[in-house]
């Protein structure tokens, strides 16, 4: 196949996701985005300019062989694209449908100057689900020489951070066991992010590749309170230990009246609906199918609850948010699709109290409005309240979606692990927390993030580990 000369892939326009319709997706938990097909994938991947800089690289916290894939899907050769992806993302299905593609790699991307950049996140995407639905899958590190020795290695936590570590430690011939507390591996991939956006299957079948490898994963296991570290470290004869159990305990406002009945924190709510089908009618752990529900928040979070509530028939469904649109830390494309689905955006509006009715049921969320002052630490105008301009959104469900923190379960149990004065974890440059043969990634260290900084933490650390373990000879195999 003749290779296009850098002009002519410049006049190639960006390809569109095809999505479902917004109407009839607003009801309906189905994927929004409906992936490319194989003509568009070859078309969008022939824009890349295979630069001998690859900048788009250097973006991408996992590090994926960017141009490598791409080259391959614009001569139509899937299946070496899939190698070339695999070699170096554990889970592309996930991360090219969750990724903010757009902040990372595509911001690097060079006809970002000059246009639209190239997809690589619906390539990524498109590339992943062609393997997948023929059977391919991660294939094992290539050592260059003598067999490495083989080490039981621990992962707490099976969320995007614990199943990449596990599945890089897996394919370097160790022996893993992830440790999940719930009853269904996937972390926040389960819990977290709602149906529409990330198929559960998807997540099911990453898992599936990761046990074909010859993960093993227990499930309903929380340490720090089943078994602690020491336990594992030593009755079960783990040589290293990888924490990846996440920040998920939720952080409210503290405002007045968050005790009242019809307040959620987004946690709460999304795992409801998420991991308990809570959106079925014969649902065990149910959640309140209010007609008005307001959301505050303005990240990721936010947005993937009050697009849920919408779902289950809220009209209207809010967003409050105490700056302007263009300081949302959400996704583009997840705003846009919210605004397409109906849901109603009350920017500079800040939360103020909950009012409840006689019975202590919400009525109405009672705000402020803000205006933008000078920048403060984020780098963002700070948002600063209007006097007398308080206000109340009728509602009977309130959702706060305004962050997480480190649950203290594990920590508690292990005095040895040095953490912040928030609770997170310590770590050195090589991810060793303070105990020996001890290492942590993912959001219990860096704080609530995305997914792929987590995929990424679970990398390096997949690679330190291995370095510790092949290294130190008195290391107990």
């Amino acid at each position: 196949m003749q290779k296009l000369k850098p002009s002519e892939r410049m006049k190639i326009e960006r390809q569109s996701m095809p999505a479902r319709d917004a109407v009839e997706r607003s009801a309906a938990f189905s994927e929004v985005n409906l992936g490319l097909a194989e003509r568009a994938a070859v078309t969008e991947a022939q824009r890349c300019l295979l630069c001998k800089d690859p900048k788009c690289i250097q973006g991408c916290p996992v590090q994926i062989n960017i141009p490598g894939f791409i080259e391959k899907v614009a001569e139509s050769d899937f299946a070496a694209a899939a190698e070339v992806l695999y070699r170096t993302n554990m889970l592309p299905g996930i991360s090219g449908r969750v990724c903010p593609q757009e902040k990372q790699c595509e911001s690097k991307c060079i006809r970002g100057l000059k246009g639209c950049s190239v997809g690589i996140g619906y390539l990524e995407r498109f590339v992943a689900d062609w393997a997948s639905q023929r059977g391919m899958g991660v294939s094992p590190v290539n050592t260059g020489g003598a067999p490495v020795p083989r080490f039981k290695v621990a992962v707490v936590g099976s969320g995007p951070a614990g199943l990449t570590c596990a599945g890089e430690l897996a394919r370097r011939g160790h022996a893993v066991t992830i440790f999940e507390a719930l009853h269904q591996p996937g972390g926040v991939l389960v819990y977290g992010i709602p149906e529409f956006r990330l198929p559960k299957t998807i997540v099911k079948k990453e898992v599936q590749t990761l046990l074909a490898m010859g993960v093993q994963i227990q499930c309903n296991v929380i340490i720090g309170q089943t078994y602690t570290i020491d336990d594992l470290m030593n009755e079960m004869g783990f040589s290293a230990v990888f924490i990846a159990n996440g920040a998920g305990l939720p952080v409210f406002m503290s405002i007045p009246g968050e005790s009242y009945k019809g307040v959620y924190s987004a946690n709460e709510y999304l795992t409801r609906v998420n991991l308990m089908k809570a959106y079925q009618p014969e649902a065990e752990t149910p959640v309140l199918k209010a007609k008005r529900v307001c959301v505050i928040g303005g990240g990721n979070t936010a947005m993937d609850a009050v697009r849920t509530a919408r779902r289950l028939g809220a009209d209207p469904a809010t967003l409050v948010y105490r700056r302007s649109r263009s300081e949302m830390p959400a996704r583009l494309e997840e705003v846009h699709h919210a605004e397409e689905e109906g849901v109603v955006f009350q920017m500079l509006t800040n939360p103020v109290a909950v009012l409840a009715d006689d019975k202590g049921w919400v009525r109405a969320l009672k705000c402020q409005k803000m205006e933008l002052g000078e920048a403060d630490k984020s780098g963002r105008r700070k948002p600063v309240a209007i006097p007398g301009s308080d206000f109340e959104i009728p509602c009977q469900v309130v959702i706060e979606a305004v962050g997480t923190r480190s649950n203290p379960i594990l920590t508690q149990t292990t005095p040895e692990l040095k953490t912040s004065d928030r609770g997170y974890i310590l770590v050195d440059e090589n991810n060793m927390t303070s105990k020996p043969g001890v290492f942590a990634g993912g959001d219990i260290v860096r704080g609530a993030a995305t997914v792929i900084l987590a995929m990424g933490d679970g990398k390096k650390n997949a690679a330190a580990i291995h370095d510790y373990l092949v290294k130190k000879p008195e290391v107990r195999s």
